[in-house]
Formats: C-alpha cells, sequence, structure tokens
C-alpha cells in the first residue's frame, strides 16, 4: 500500500495552522515549508511534524515546488493553512492511495469556499476545482509567481468530495492580502511582457464583476455575493492600476 504526504507553504499562519493540521493529521507524512514567521506557526507546526522547514519567500509556485521536494512519498496532498480536509476527503483519498491505480496521475478536488464565515455558492466560486492530489513523479507547479497551478503528465480524475477553504474573514483581510497578491500579479504581467492601458482600469473590473455577479448567478448568494463580486471587480483594478503605475515609473 502507498503513503500519502501532505505539502504545505505557510507565513503568519498561526489563526489557520491549527484546523487544518488536524484536519490532515491521518496522513503518513505531513511537511510544512515557513516563510519566517514571526508569529507562532513554526512552533505550531511542530507539534504535528517533525519535518518543518524554512526558506525565504519569492513566489508561490517556487515555495510549493521546494516543499514538494522534501515530500517522501508518491501521493502528495498539496493545502494552503486556510483549507481543511473534511471527512468525507479524507476517506476518498485514503481509498485512492490504498488502490494504488495507475489510472489517474492526480486528481481535481471542488473547493468549498467560506467568505467571512458563509459558504458562497455562486459566483464562479463553487464548484472551484483545483488540482490537489497528484503523484509527485507526475506532478510539479508550474512557473507562475501567484495562483500556482500543477502541470501534470498524465490523466487527471474528478473528486465529488469537498475541500473546505476558508479564506477571508473578514474585508480588511481581503484587502491586506491582495497587496501581496496584485504584486506578484504584476510581476508575472510584466514578466509576460503584458501592458496595462487605460481601457483596462475600465473593462476588467466590469467584466470581472459582470462574470461573476450575473454569468456565474453571484446574485443569488445576496449581499454576500455582492460584495464579493465588487470586492473581486476592485482586485482586478488594482492589478492593472499597479501595472500602469510600473509601466508610468520606468517610461513605457
Amino acid at each position: 500500500m502507498e503513503k500519502i504526504s501532505i505539502v504545505i507553504i505557510t507565513h503568519n499562519e498561526a489563526k489557520n495552522i491549527v484546523e487544518c493540521l488536524e484536519s490532515v493529521k491521518w496522513a503518513d507524512e505531513i511537511v510544512v515549508l515557513d516563510s519566517f514567521s514571526d508569529d507562532e506557526t513554526v512552533e505550531i507546526c511542530r507539534r504535528y511534524t517533525d519535518k518543518v522547514f524554512q526558506s525565504k519567500f519569492s513566489n508561490f509556485s517556487l515555495q510549493k515546488n521546494m516543499v514538494l521536494d522534501r515530500a517522501n512519498n508518491e501521493w502528495v496532498l498539496s493545502l494552503d493553512a486556510d483549507e481543511r480536509v473534511s471527512p468525507q476527503l479524507r476517506e476518498k483519498i485514503v481509498s485512492i492511495v490504498r488502490e494504488n491505480s495507475l489510472e489517474n496521475a492526480g486528481y481535481f478536488i471542488p473547493r468549498r469556499n467560506y467568505f467571512f464565515g458563509r459558504w458562497v455558492r455562486h459566483c464562479g466560486l463553487y464548484p472551484d476545482y483545483v488540482l490537489r492530489l497528484f503523484r509527485k513523479s507526475k506532478g510539479r507547479f508550474k512557473d507562475e509567481f501567484v495562483h500556482e497551478s500543477v502541470a501534470l503528465d498524465g490523466r487527471a480524475g474528478y473528486m465529488d468530495e469537498p475541500l473546505e477553504h476558508f479564506t477571508y474573514r473578514d474585508i480588511d483581510g481581503f484587502i491586506e492580502r491582495i497587496k501581496h497578491y496584485t504584486t506578484l500579479s504584476v510581476k508575472q504581467m510584466q514578466r509576460d511582457k503584458r501592458k496595462s492601458r487605460w481601457f483596462n482600469l475600465i473593462v476588467n473590473p466590469f467584466a470581472a464583476f459582470t462574470k461573476m455577479y450575473f454569468i456565474k448567478k453571484g446574485f443569488l448568494d445576496g449581499s454576500l455575493g455582492f460584495v464579493v463580486c465588487v470586492l473581486y471587480s476592485y482586485y482586478a483594478f488594482m492589478k492593472y492600476a499597479k501595472l500602469w503605475e510600473k509601466q508610468r515609473i520606468n517610461g513605457s
């Protein structure tokens, strides 16, 4: 029977990491790569595993590949600190690993996203499929600064059991996090030689809101759906505004 490794990257996740680790303490191995947290994250992680490493943060894909390299088992489940493995998902993962099936190299998992204490059922946020369970020899995170994804060498299956994502606890938390995310997004766009024009500052935020609120039926989530869609449109605006600012500074 094959074994499974849980791989997690962290930075100042003392508020989240206990529940994450509790949900995966059944696994054969837990590996954590921390970006020099200045809270109790590292101390908490060491209560669950002796495989806690530290490395300066560069970008998300680099960090996730570094922690992946430290895993000893063929099957890996990559988690963020604010995610939880539901009991149903745990049973399904154990079943897949025990069967040792060569049919699929990895699996997409539907993620349930919780904003401000409530489950968002629409807005394109459910089912939010993410490829997180895969064979280490068949998967690698793509070279992306943010919103990293796995490049899989082989076929992927789909699960029905949910991964729970307790993402933003309040609006201040959302604003604080997207400061970091948009900065990384700008680096990605600069590397891809993308430009920000005046119409991007109008069209892209409007398109993001329209897609999430109307096409993805965010209006069915009531006031929560409206707030979430507005915040994501703000995220789109900030990406292009920061890129526009960089272009002005660089004279491009």
